[in-house]
């Protein structure tokens, strides 16, 4: 996941950017970026880290114009590289920006298509320069001479839908001509409009959640739909049209369940509410496994836990208490690269407040279990801390496939949940009693707070991959990619081609 803006004003953007990137810190600590369009001119800076650190007075100022994008990264497809920190650019046709979050599952293929047919080289691994190239491409044959009309922009977007496949929220940048912004036809990541009406006019602002919106004082306007495309133009008038054959919407349950911010609507649902829901029916699959009075004291794993545990605890009439303190200057360890790394931020991250646990029966809630790293950290803490017996209960169902449209959960071996009973599991994570949410009641919690809401992928629990084309095939290159980084990856086998192929025209 990562976290994209995309604000048209009247006053200079840059800071408007970057308080925007700011809110949305959290879907994102590798890299930041921004590009801003000034007389069909574009400034841009960004690098690896925080948004405060990426950005310093210098950097601000000659980050000019009334209209731009903003980007905070966390790696998925290709690496940590600061080349590969958005947004990207490239000069033709027009100049075009660019700033994804999600995951292109075809991108090998393109990457090939281009190379034989658009002629266009791609200079990173990242999948966001793949997509950059193929909108330019097709924005290119769509449009005759020079000018750029919307109606241009909509047919090539028609055509940009069906040519790539995976997930992809994104906002771009056409120099001279405005800001476009567009979802995938399965509405996997989100993305919302705001506007703020000014003296001058209305200001847009699109973004990957609503509190980016409302916290700079955007009034939140609508979600963009599945497959469709929004163009505001130079003068501030916004068109929309629906681009994609069939859409249809599908969230990612796991932005409910972690990923998104509690004070955030997606597609119609509150986070918090359905994370209130969650609690609520894991309060119920409790009730049913725990005998009366087992259970002293409910505590959540801080913070995106808390409204499920809070929720929990009242239904079952047991004392809600918070037991984890936590230090709020280290990164969400989900987010972070590498094992080890996450194993040593748990206790860097938690403490542990002694009284709480002491001599009591302790069931501890999680928003979910991944890798398990966090959760047997946390169950030793709660131990050591002198609780009598540690239970755990997960707000989400076992996480057992690989996430492959924007989450960093490429590998089945690196998931404590693949191939292991929640007995298990339990074991691995030394609990005393392990309870896990229902995959139905999930996506019940969600479709309580909005009806509407009826289909997800929900691809890392329950194996169903919307888009359609991930393949058993297609993971396990992921995996071999994953682990032997150097050995016959499909970037390799990509340029292999593109080597041979130049070969042969060279020899023609």
């Amino acid at each position: 996941m990562c976290g994209i803006v995309g604000v048209v004003s009247h006053q200079p953007v840059n800071q408007l950017l970057y308080d925007a990137l700011l809110l949305l810190q959290h879907r994102g600590q590798d890299a930041a970026g921004i590009a801003t369009n000034h007389s069909s001119m574009f400034s841009m800076h960004k690098a690896n880290g925080l948004v405060r650190d990426v950005f310093r007075t210098r950097n601000m100022r000659a980050l000019q114009g009334n209209s731009g994008i903003g980007h905070c990264r966390y790696p998925t497809a290709g690496s940590s590289s600061e080349e590969e920190a958005q947004p990207f650019y490239v000069n033709a046709p027009f100049g075009i920006t660019l700033a994804h979050n999600g995951n292109l599952t075809n991108q090998e293929q393109l990457k090939l298509e281009m190379f034989r047919n658009d002629r266009r080289h791609i200079n990173t691994d990242s999948d966001s320069e793949v997509l950059l190239n193929v909108l330019a491409h097709e924005i290119q044959e769509a449009t005759t001479g020079l000018s750029l009309d919307p109606e241009s922009i909509f047919k090539a977007m028609n055509v940009v839908h069906r040519r790539i496949k995976g997930a992809y929220a994104v906002v771009a940048q056409i120099a001279g001509h405005g800001l476009l912004a567009f979802r995938d036809p399965f509405g996997i990541r989100p993305l919302c409009i705001g506007v703020n009406e000014t003296d001058s006019g209305t200001e847009y602002m699109v973004a990957s959640e609503s509190v980016a919106l409302e916290g700079i004082g955007f009034r939140f306007l609508r979600d963009v739909a599945p497959g469709e495309a929004v163009f505001i133009d130079n003068d501030g008038v916004m068109h929309a049209r629906q681009c994609a054959d069939n859409p249809s919407l599908n969230p990612c349950a796991f932005e409910y369940v972690y990923l998104a911010r509690p004070d955030s609507i997606l597609d119609g649902a509150s986070v918090y509410a359905t994370r209130l829901k969650m609690g609520e029916y894991l309060a119920d699959k409790i009730r049913a496994e725990f005998r009366t009075g087992e259970i002293d004291v409910v505590m959540p794993i801080p913070d995106s836990s808390r409204p499920a545990a809070i929720q929990l605890a009242l239904k079952l009439g047991i004392e809600y208490r918070e037991g984890f303190i936590k230090n709020r200057y280290i990164g969400r360890t989900f987010l972070m690269p590498g094992q080890a790394i996450r194993s040593k931020s748990v206790r860097q991250k938690l403490n542990a407040i002694g009284s709480e646990f002491k001599g009591k029966n302790v069931l501890l809630v999680d928003d979910s279990i991944v890798r398990g790293t966090t959760s047997r950290e946390i169950v030793q803490m709660a131990r050591e801390a002198g609780a009598r017996n540690v239970f755990f209960a997960s707000a989400a169902p076992p996480v057992l496939f690989p996430n492959v449209y924007g989450i960093d959960m490429p590998t089945r071996d690196e998931l404590i949940a693949y191939g292991r009973s929640t007995d298990e599991v339990c074991r691995e994570i030394t609990a005393d009693r392990l309870v896990y949410q229902d995959i139905d009641a999930l996506k019940r919690s969600i479709s309580d707070v909005n009806p509407v809401l009826q289909s997800f992928e929900a691809s890392c629990f329950d194996g169903i991959y919307v888009t359609g084309d991930v393949t058993p095939e297609y993971l396990d290159r992921l995996e071999n990619a994953r682990h032997n980084p150097k050995k016959a990856l499909p970037e390799d086998t990509v340029r292999t081609q593109l080597n041979l192929n130049a070969a042969i025209a060279t020899a023609e």
